[in-house]
């Protein structure tokens, strides 16, 4: 039900932030995971493992990356090469009407996984080592919109490891450098537990339902939802935005709810200082990043950035267009399994969920073809594979163990505000 007016929030004392026990830097100066001095995975707990992906020119001028991996004794190191370079047409940023042929992305993700034959081995034996307790971080301060989820990982049948896709086969965390904060890892939060304050533009009104059986206040306005969010008052373990997200080349152009980034960079959001809360971005294009040279600086900016900066506990975000009805569907059900699961990490639902998409595609060497015998393109199957894409699409920030545990109350939220 839609309301007019705006109740008063009563001001609660200030809670202090969760503990940062386990991925915490120590003191002294923050270590650089792309710096030789650095050794951030000195602090890593058995079974975490760490990926790191930086950025490297090569001599012939063109961007490329390495890729630096740590876990326990196991290691990796790969230079830039002609096989590690910026890989633009295997973006999900591509999953979208007019653009490529979903089979085309998904078998140039294929290609490229291929190609990383150190990564593959070095995968293979973490997992061999630590089996379903393992934890992944990806740190990837590349800016190249990089499918790590979607990573073919080979067999091993010397070790009995299956094949499979990287993100349905164990848990995947991704971290990204937070500007001017010197944290070089994701902090244990515990858990992100209280009710939901959200935001929905008018077309995205039916991701209320998912919300329905717990304690939340969801805003049809921004202005009001961002007082809301700078206003701490009953505990707030999840802030969800479900609204139209925009993607350019620049930081100006980069908006979420009609707000741009630097317009939300303002807000303080002392919520997320306070609670520690999961933000949910059901937005297209949320989880991209853009390098702000135009605006003097070499930093990796995007809303998965501002959001963690700020405070938040974890960030799941879209790594493409979600303006399709199913994949609108898709993070709804999402979303529920996360608040149905309080005491099972983020992580592993989307863990989960992504091996559920994968099962229900069947199997991967069977890609479908872009038209069939009669030259006609193979519109089913071109859903199908678009379907699992979509699935891979939603992305966590964070630290892996993170949960949520929401307040369960329904009809909290029918205060005014122009929400429920």
């Amino acid at each position: 039900m839609r309301r007019a007016l705006m109740a008063d929030l009563k001001p609660v004392s200030r809670r202090e932030p969760a503990s940062d026990a386990r991925l915490h830097p120590p003191q002294g100066p923050p270590a650089g995971i792309g710096e030789n001095e650095g050794r951030p995975y000195d602090r890593l707990e058995q079974g975490f493992a760490l990926l790191s992906v930086v950025r490297a020119e090569r001599a012939d001028g063109q961007d490329a990356y390495e890729l630096k991996g740590w876990c326990g004794d196991l290691t990796v190191e790969v230079s830039a090469g002609s096989t590690r370079l910026g890989a633009p047409g295997i973006s999900l940023r591509n999953a979208i009407r007019g653009g490529e042929f979903p089979s085309e992305i998904l078998r140039g993700i294929q290609l490229w996984s291929e190609n990383q034959l150190e990564l593959a081995a070095w995968i293979n034996k973490i997992r061999d080592h630590h089996g379903a307790a393992l934890r992944l971080i990806v740190w990837d301060d590349t800016g190249f919109e990089l499918p790590w989820e979607l990573f073919w990982v080979p067999a091993d049948e010397q070790r009995g490891l299956p094949a499979g896709l990287l993100g349905a086969l164990l848990v995947v965390a991704r971290w990204t450098t937070l500007q001017d904060t010197g944290q070089d890892l994701p902090r244990e939060t515990g858990d992100c537990h209280g009710r939901v304050l959200g935001y929905l533009h008018e077309e995205m009104t039916d991701d209320r339902h998912v919300f329905k059986p717990y304690a939340h206040h969801i805003h049809l306005r921004m202005t009001a939802f961002l007082e809301a969010l700078n206003t701490p008052a009953d505990r707030i373990g999840l802030v969800y935005m479900g609204c139209h997200g925009e993607y350019g080349d620049t930081v100006p152009r980069l908006s979420l709810g009609g707000r741009t980034w630097a317009e939300l960079n303002d807000q303080t959001m002392r919520i997320l200082h306070v609670d520690r809360s999961l933000v949910c971005l059901n937005a297209c294009h949320s989880g991209l990043f853009v390098r702000n040279g135009g605006q003097g600086e070499q930093a990796l900016r995007g809303f998965a950035e501002l959001f963690l900066r700020k405070g938040a506990g974890g960030c799941i975000v879209a790594a493409g267009r979600v303006g399709d009805q199913e994949a609108r569907v898709l993070v709804r059900s999402l979303v529920g399994e996360v608040a149905a699961h309080p005491n099972r990490p983020v992580t592993e639902t989307l863990r989960a969920f992504r091996a559920r998409a994968v099962a229900e595609f069947g199997p991967l060497a069977a890609i479908p073809t872009v038209r069939d015998d009669d030259g006609q393109v193979d519109k089913f199957g071109q859903k199908r594979v678009l379907r699992l894409l979509y699935a891979f699409m939603f992305h966590y920030y964070g630290h892996p163990l993170t949960t949520v545990r929401l307040t369960v109350g329904e009809g909290y939220g029918a205060r005014g505000g122009g929400g429920w």
